[in-house]
């Protein structure tokens, strides 16, 4: 137990979530948990899928479990969203016990935060915008649910779709997801809150809740929310103007209302959310393109969503325009970004790259599964999205174990990849430097 405790913290980390994962699929396996005969295959997929907050399914949540095995998927949502080590620490602050050195190391790996100062009060912070934004989600969505379902089941599926919606899981016990409530502004906007708010990051949201002012935030947030903003504009737009016309998705609604509404909430699923109110298969191979640019990227760190993230894109973007200004310096709101961020960028995206390269031909190897639809498979999972265009039911146990390991690669983050492939010895020797010629 004691060498178990000496592993690097992404190590144990990884043993953390993947032990929940196995214990998750042992009770979605017991006979209280399930209506039907579910499998070991289902079983661990659903675990998997429910601990990275994916929400890829291979049966139907709300048919295939009971009550019982929908508060198992529920809880491992929580856990997986708000992080293993939060918990711990929360329980552990609730009860008076010193939180050590080596416990803030394991907190700030999966939190992905780059120092150690301030962590517990960031653990408060995440528990009570969490509390709060998870009861007000249930309240709202109560609205429309009980009066439509009961209140036993209306309050169930409230709890249950809050749950979901803030820790960015995309798990709906409905069988066609949010397509039935895409005139309900209520729900869509509810919802699609929530996952916005989650998306944006801890870190974010205890500069927002302590600070308040754009001049105190940090160079962080302010890359985020700027990132964010942007990039809901130009999704939005991108919708509208790619699926307008197009009967099987957007020219297929009733009313102007429908389609903004379905617009507004596909535009931001793809931060990693994985509901949809239209019909993903029958998008155009345009707007499915733009939309695995969407889910690669993600939503922001210390957050429950997955990719790369916004404020890597952002990095990536200024040092690009550095290089065609030959500044050598990236610059941001009065701030420069120094070289080594520029390098765990490019890191970052070379990681990410590969695994959804080698995922991709992995399933094309094994899958008679149209190109299209398979990348937009593997880069769901890695981005820890959720969304499919029906590709999901087709993998066999081995393209099911593929998608599984992509989408606890995509929810440990590239970077903890990285550390098991990274050297830790320092070089002990300078070598001088050389030219290369590129692009």
């Amino acid at each position: 137990m004691k060498r178990l405790f000496n592993l690097p913290a992404p190590a144990l980390l990884a043993l953390l979530y993947l032990s929940w994962i196995t214990i998750g699929a042992g009770l979605l396996l017991l006979p209280i948990a399930s209506d039907q005969s579910i499998s070991w295959s289902d079983a661990f997929f659903t675990a998997t899928s429910a601990v990275t907050v994916t929400g890829l399914v291979v049966v139907d949540t709300g048919t295939a479990f009971s009550t019982f095995g929908q508060g198992v998927i529920m809880l491992l949502i929580q856990l997986g969203g708000m992080g293993l080590m939060t918990f711990a620490v929360i329980v552990l602050s609730s009860l008076g016990m010193q939180i050590g050195l080596t416990q803030r190391q394991f907190l700030r790996e999966e939190m992905g935060l780059s120092s150690l100062g301030g962590l517990i009060d960031i653990v408060w912070v995440v528990f009570k915008v969490v509390f709060i934004c998870e009861l007000a989600g249930v309240i709202l969505l109560a609205t429309v649910f009980v009066p439509e379902l009961g209140w036993h089941e209306g309050l169930w599926q409230s709890a249950f779709h809050s749950i979901s919606a803030f820790n960015n899981a995309g798990f709906s016990l409905f069988t066609d997801s949010l397509m039935n409530y895409v005139d309900n502004p209520i729900v869509i906007f509810t919802i699609s809150i929530q996952f916005i708010i989650a998306g944006l990051g801890f870190a974010v949201m205890s500069d927002i809740l302590i600070y308040g002012r754009w001049q105190k935030f940090s160079l962080h947030t302010r890359l985020m929310l700027a990132g964010t903003i942007v990039l809901l504009a130009l999704s939005c737009l991108g919708y509208a103007v790619l699926e307008w016309n197009n009967p099987a998705t957007l020219a297929g609604l009733n009313t102007v209302s429908e389609k903004i509404n379905a617009i507004w909430f596909e535009a931001v699923t793809p931060r990693t959310a994985g509901f949809n109110t239209m019909n993903t298969a029958a998008m155009n191979d345009s707007t499915t393109l733009m939309t695995m640019v969407l889910m690669v990227i993600g939503g922001g760190s210390t957050s429950t969503a997955g990719g790369i993230k916004v404020t890597t894109a952002v990095v990536l973007l200024l040092a690009t325009i550095a290089f065609f200004r030959n500044s050598g310096k990236m610059r941001a709101f009065g701030y420069s970004i120094g070289l080594q961020q520029g390098l765990k960028v490019m890191a970052l995206l070379s990681i990410s790259l590969f695994v959804i390269l080698t995922g991709l031909f992995l399933i094309i190897a094994t899958h008679d599964i149209d190109f299209l639809i398979a990348a937009f498979e593997v880069t769901s999972a890695f981005g820890t999205v959720g969304l499919s265009q029906g590709a999901t039911g087709e993998l066999n146990d081995f393209g099911r174990a593929i998608i599984s390991l992509i989408m606890f690669l995509g929810r440990l983050g590239p970077l903890t990849l990285g550390f098991f492939l990274a050297s830790k010895t320092a070089p002990r020797i300078k070598y001088p430097e050389g030219s290369v010629f590129l692009g």
